[in-house]
């Protein structure tokens, strides 16, 4: 599966990112060790699985769509299936293989419907996602002209499943990385788009978060941050004692305009919140692709404006910045 990374090392070399590219061979190995990842040669073994399919059709644009029912026959597409489980589970999505319908704990075609409006035009940009998870918004990205789209992960689980999507996809200028934010240079100043969605409540420190995001933009790039909020006026911010939804690593939920002084404070210009949304057990929830708990589990079920602590429920804003 490393070897899958040449094509992008390659064109690292010839780009503002050719230094990093000198570290990644061992980073990447690093970040796919079977030492670290115990499940690791099951999950690639599942890979080895995949049954060898050719789609009469591809589309990134209007979702991820690889492959007609036509293109595989009904064993074919069990093989396939089987394969895939052997992932699970899936979070973000949903993917159309072959006629198979991979249906993911999260409905991130929403979100990103949500986000598209907003965005700079993506043709010809470099554009790093991070927290990417599986990858699946860093393949809209692509289908919306960005040149090449880097996404980093430290889960190999997520880069295990972004690799069984690419053996279908076709030689495309996507990539997900097993690396977390700081295995990136400091002051790179490299990318035209940054997208950061649904990571900043999960790092002890939102500003270095957000120091590191505009590094790495070059001058007159764009942010596109998504996460939690909470409302409220400026200045308030949630810091949950104890879990948030079940979850133990969120530490700070701010309010909207406080997320704009955040913005303003670390350097970034024409911060703007350009959406706001309550998430939905229609958006987020268990199926056969994602069997444990989902946000149906971690709502109060006598009030589902709360979650099972008492917090406000989860509510989730769209930024955008310039660096």
């Amino acid at each position: 599966m490393k070897d899958a990374y040449g094509p992008l090392l390659d064109a690292l070399a010839r780009t503002p990112l050719r230094n990093w590219a000198h570290e990644l061979p061992a980073r990447i190995a690093r970040g796919l060790s079977a030492e670290r990842w115990g499940d690791l040669p099951r999950w690639q073994a599942a890979l080895a699985r995949l049954p060898a399919l050719t789609p009469g059709t591809v589309d990134f644009r209007d979702g991820v769509r690889i492959g007609r029912a036509a293109d595989a026959s009904d064993s074919e597409r069990d093989r396939l299936r089987a394969a895939l489980m052997e992932l699970h589970p899936w979070r973000k999505g949903p993917y159309q293989l072959f006629g198979l319908d991979l249906d993911t704990e999260w409905r991130s075609d929403w979100k990103w419907q949500r986000v598209l409006p907003h965005l700079d035009d993506l043709a010809g940009r470099l554009v790093l996602d991070v927290g990417c998870g599986n990858g699946y918004h860093c393949w809209r990205m692509y289908g919306e002209g960005a040149a090449r789209v880097i996404g980093i992960d430290p889960s190999a689980r997520f880069v295990v499943q972004f690799e069984a999507i690419r053996r279908y996809a076709g030689a495309a200028p996507v990539d997900v990385l097993p690396l977390g934010i700081e295995a990136l240079p400091a002051e790179l100043a490299a990318f035209d788009t940054v997208f950061s969605m649904g990571v900043l409540y999960h790092r002890r420190s939102p500003f270095d978060h957000l120091r590191e995001l505009r590094e790495l933009l070059r001058p007159g790039g764009q942010l596109v941050l998504e996460t939690l909020v909470i409302a409220g006026a400026p200045g308030q911010v949630l810091v949950p004692e104890g879990r948030y939804a079940k979850m133990a690593n969120v530490w700070f939920i701010p309010t909207p305009d406080t997320l704009i002084t955040w913005l303003h404070k670390i350097g970034f210009r024409a911060p703007a919140v350009v959406d706001v949304t309550p998430t939905t057990t229609a958006e987020q929830r268990a199926t056969d692709w994602m069997r444990f708990e989902s946000l149906a589990d971690f709502l109060d079920p006598e009030n589902p404006q709360l979650t099972r602590e008492g917090h406000p429920a989860p509510l989730r804003a769209i930024l955008t910045a310039t660096a």
